[in-house]
């Protein structure tokens, strides 16, 4: 068997054995199946996904940013929970309620406008880590759906509901 690479893809398979041929145009389920799921592509715009891929874990984030702040001040409450609950080994407690508090309120702005997106959606990814690593570990099922969500938007872009597009800083 050959294989044929490209700068882009890794080496594939060329149709020269049995295996690699295309189904035979007997096989009317795997063609229903096919024609099926080709339908249900067209019936979805990528742009939806793609907005509620930014849309949803920002709003967690968004969420979130809200009950660390009294007004226009950080909370009391934020600066005890950095110290006790959310203490990170390297940064310090206050500096790191203000950090957070912040990037949470800004990258979720940016990533539900979809402007800087595929920056926003990385920065929550790595507070997404920190808080995966350092604060709850055992929340590992909530922590990869969002990491899925942020790494799907750094991977593909904001869409064409964004501001970026918009401002055609993506194609």
């Amino acid at each position: 068997m050959t294989t044929a690479t490209t700068p882009h893809r890794p080496a594939a398979r060329t149709a020269s054995s049995h295996a690699d041929a295309a189904p035979a145009r007997s096989d009317p389920v795997r063609g229903a199946v096919r024609r099926g799921n080709a339908a249900l592509g067209r019936m979805i715009p990528v742009d939806v996904p793609l907005f509620m891929l930014r849309v949803f874990p920002a709003a967690v984030f968004w969420l979130s940013a809200r009950t660390k702040v009294d007004g226009f001040a950080i909370a009391d409450s934020t600066y005890f929970l950095f110290q006790h609950e959310y203490a990170l080994p390297v940064i310090p407690s206050a500096l790191a309620a203000v950090l957070a508090t912040v990037a949470e309120h800004l990258f979720a702005v940016l990533l539900i406008a979809g402007l800087f997106t595929r920056l926003a959606a990385l920065s929550l990814l790595v507070m997404t880590l920190v808080i995966q690593v350092f604060v709850y570990p055992g929340a590992w099922v909530t922590h990869g759906l969002w990491a899925a969500c942020f790494v799907t938007v750094i991977a593909c872009g904001p869409g064409r509901l964004s501001l970026d597009r918009l401002l055609r800083l993506e194609r």
